[in-house]
């Protein structure tokens, strides 16, 4: 099973995960912030990963740096569950419909980090989540997955929609690069011989 299992701790967060690459959708996440849990709900359930969250933050504040910091300790713990990368499809991508939302979600576990963001967000906040944060949680994942990650939107107008469409999207097109490809199980999907 490829799994992972992450501590970290700073003087404004305080963070335990544990994710199963291999899973089956299940999840437990506290993180102190409501539309951020139920984010990481259905990232999981829709990537098939297995994820526990809690975090402990400085949410008085706002909820920067537990979004920020949630999204290191995931991307972190991606990048160790896949180990040296033997056998993984490497690609994932999809066009994902959520009601009048359209989100384009494409990846490559290349070893290089990089973030194409380009969702159109109507609104400033969704409740009291302030929706420039989706920004700096793909950013902070992708930074330490060590991944390309493309998200776009194609249509839509309601910002809780764009935003539940991007994490569906991620977690399939994370979904499919993870996979194993079965044809190729033994060897690394890279013509330079590491990723």
């Amino acid at each position: 099973m490829r799994t992972s299992n992450i501590t970290r701790t700073t003087a404004e967060t305080d963070i335990t995960l544990s994710l199963c690459l291999d899973g089956s959708g299940k999840s437990e996440i506290a993180t102190g912030c409501g539309f951020l849990d139920h984010m990481l709900t259905l990232f999981a359930k829709h990537g098939g990963f297995d994820l526990s969250v809690t975090c402990h933050g400085d949410v008085e504040v706002d909820y920067h740096h537990t979004v920020e910091d949630v999204g290191i300790v995931l991307g972190a713990a991606f990048a160790e569950s896949l180990g040296d990368k033997k056998g993984i499809t490497r690609y994932g991508s999809i066009i994902l419909p959520m009601d009048e939302a359209l989100i384009v979600a494409a990846v490559d576990l290349s070893g290089r980090s990089y973030l194409g963001f380009a969702l159109d967000i109507p609104t400033s906040r969704v409740g009291d989540f302030d929706t420039e944060l989706v920004e700096e949680f793909w950013l902070a994942f992708s930074r330490k997955c060590e991944c390309n990650l493309h998200l776009r939107t194609l249509a839509g107008s309601n910002s809780h929609h764009v935003i539940e469409g991007a994490f569906k999207a991620a977690a399939r097109a994370l979904r499919a690069a993870v996979a194993i490809d079965e044809a190729h199980k033994d060897e690394l999907p890279s013509t330079k011989g590491v990723l």
